[in-house]
């Protein structure tokens, strides 16, 4: 199996090859040589059902040895310190520096109150409309939109909208921000798995996001109405921090919270005839194509603004 992704990174509008943090581990859980299917198919269940196994190693990142990593992480990567709020000597672990804060003037945002921003540095794919779209890897598999919210009321009200998938990698900046002014609800949690959200395990699988530990945060507002802003855990994703109080306003690029250690997702959704997506996020994904965008660039336009 091919197992080699490729993204499109907005700022240079180049085709790149990604590189994946613990590839090996991803294609033994999920890929389709015999090895594989007879030992990672074990491994899968027990890494992604018992979150123990995520939490022990959430923890070690959390621990003062684990500060030697960082150094070589940030050249393997090529992380660019020169955007850290914070020296590098300064994180005293591993997870502190996943967790870092970037200087403001790294991550302008995007003016306009008709104008939608990434909540997060990540790859990013759009959809006009739910219901139509199939895998988001490769076609064969819907997404279930009733499945995913579990939520009667809230599939309904978000029937036919759009959609936008922020993937986050280990190398990203993994702080999330809202992506217009709003007042947020409180926010609920809706227990599952913590399967990897890599295209390698999509490919095996395209409803991993109806499967996963996610977040669901309702956000009102006046230009784009009731957007659903979800976090969604992954492998070694131990916990995602929410930041803000509930019920009260919030700027277009607040912060709304952070994830510990590990890859994850974030999943926006939109009602219907309330966002018009970016043409270039909307031209790469129609080729299954995702684009390396950042927190504070544009994501689209309010279709019916106040």
């Amino acid at each position: 199996m091919n197992n080699q992704i490729l993204y499109i990174d907005r700022r240079t509008k180049k085709v790149c090859k990604e590189k994946v943090y613990g590839k090996y581990f991803l294609d033994l859980l999920y890929g389709n040589t015999w090895f594989s299917k007879l030992v990672g198919s074990f491994f899968l269940r027990l890494f992604t059902q018992f979150h123990v196994f995520s939490k022990i190693y959430g923890m070690l990142q959390k621990s003062p040895f684990s500060r030697c990593k960082i150094r070589n992480f940030i050249r393997c990567f090529e992380v660019d310190e020169k955007e850290f709020a914070d020296p590098v000597d300064s994180f005293r672990s591993f997870n502190d520096f996943f967790i870092r804060r970037l200087k403001p003037s790294a991550r302008p945002i995007a003016g306009g109150n008709d104008i939608a921003i990434l909540p997060a540095d990540g790859r990013c794919l759009v959809f006009d409309n739910i219901s139509t779209c199939d895998g988001f890897v490769v076609k064969g598999a819907k997404f279930s939109l009733d499945e995913f919210v579990e939520d009667p009321e809230l599939a309904a009200q978000f029937a036919g909208g759009s959609m936008a998938i922020i993937r986050l990698c280990p190398s990203d900046y993994h702080r999330f921000h809202f992506p217009i002014r709003c007042i947020p609800q409180e926010p609920i949690a809706v227990k599952g798995a913590l399967y990897s959200v890599n295209p390698i395990a999509l490919k095996k699988d395209s409803g991993i996001f109806a499967k996963n530990k996610r977040v669901l945060t309702k956000l009102t507002s006046k230009s784009f109405g009731t957007v659903l802003f979800v976090e969604v855990g992954a492998t070694y994703v131990g916990t995602v921090h929410q930041t803000f109080i509930p019920n009260e306003a919030y700027a277009k690029g607040d912060e709304k919270g952070y994830f510990s250690f590990g890859g994850s997702c974030i999943v926006l959704l939109f009602e219907p005839g309330k966002i018009q997506f970016d043409q270039d996020l909307l031209e790469a994904s129609q080729k299954k194509m995702e684009v390396l965008a950042l927190m504070g660039q544009t994501l689209g336009r309010c279709l019916t603004p106040y």
